[in-house]
């Protein structure tokens, strides 16, 4: 009996918060787990995997971006399962990586994709991202579109292995060509129940572009970032994330309207020791960028 009262009690005190407080009972958001492109680190994770990936999780980051899988060397030398379990061991995911689509994207040979979507699942990821586009096959306005055909024919057989296609732009897609950027066409005539798009926000505004602009007029099209910040004296090399010159408060406070689920830093070049930057730019953006969101 008393076992029953108390849990009437119980139920009539919840009741009454459901009424007075409801917010109370749901529970808040959780914030994007703050990940980093490992490219970032390409000068060091060709010779020892696990040992960057154990100095990955202790500068605060809880997982990563992949970068330049290959159907014989795989990760560095790991294969997807051995990737997956080398990150678990380190308290890590992969979230997502980067996989060269040229052949893809100039041929439509898919031999390599079918490769990449294997490992993706393997490792654990769940975005397969298009990194860069060669310049041969972005020559025209026809081509333009004919990329986005085929970004939504990679995007279609994502979604049927049960991962989503993205995006990862540099600058050269909002160069002016015919009245059109690469951009807008992609945004355009891409199925967004296909494919996504991850903002790399320096090269957006390296572009001169801005991007809470991209983000209001595609929204919840962008959720994956490249946190990277720009030099203040030098805009053509990067910095840590919170010491350049880009408003990255102002910019993730539209990030609800952009869709954001995963943030990642990447540092193409150092002024500092790496692995002191990383951490410097994992701290800023927990301390200063996530709180904002919640």
């Amino acid at each position: 009996m008393t076992q029953r009262r108390d849990f009437i009690k119980q139920v009539g005190v919840l009741s009454a918060v459901s009424l007075t407080a409801p917010g109370l009972l749901l529970a808040a958001p959780a914030a994007p787990k703050v990940g980093l492109q490992l490219y970032s680190l390409r000068d060091y994770i060709g010779k020892d995997v696990k040992g960057t990936l154990a100095k990955v999780a202790k500068a605060g980051y809880q997982t990563v971006e992949t970068y330049g899988y290959s159907r014989d060397k795989h990760f560095w030398g790991l294969t997807a399962p051995e990737l997956k379990a080398a990150l678990a061991a380190n308290g890590l995911t992969t979230t997502s990586g980067h996989y060269d689509m040229g052949a893809f994207m100039s041929t439509g040979n898919e031999d390599d994709l079918t490769a990449y979507i294997q490992a993706a699942k393997a490792s654990g990821q769940t975005y397969l991202i298009v990194p860069y586009l060669d310049d041969k096959v972005r020559t025209s306005v026809a081509d333009f579109k004919a990329i986005a055909t085929k970004l939504n024919k990679a995007g279609a057989l994502c979604k049927s292995a049960g991962l989503r296609l993205g995006y990862h732009n540099h600058d050269f897609e909002f160069k002016v060509l015919g009245g059109n950027t690469l951009y807008d066409v992609m945004l355009k005539e891409t199925d967004p129940a296909l494919v996504d798009f991850e903002l790399d926000i320096y090269w957006v505004v390296r572009a001169g572009q801005d991007p809470i602009k991209l983000m209001q007029a595609h929204p919840k099209r962008f959720p994956l970032w490249h946190v990277k910040d720009m030099d203040k004296a030098k805009p053509e090399l990067n910095t840590e994330v919170g010491a350049g010159s880009i408003d990255f408060k102002k910019i993730f406070a539209h990030a609800t309207v952009a869709g954001l689920k995963h943030p990642f830093v990447e540092q193409e070049n150092f002024g500092m020791d790496a692995y002191k930057s990383i951490t410097q730019s994992a701290a800023y953006i927990k301390k200063s960028l996530l709180p904002a969101l919640k």
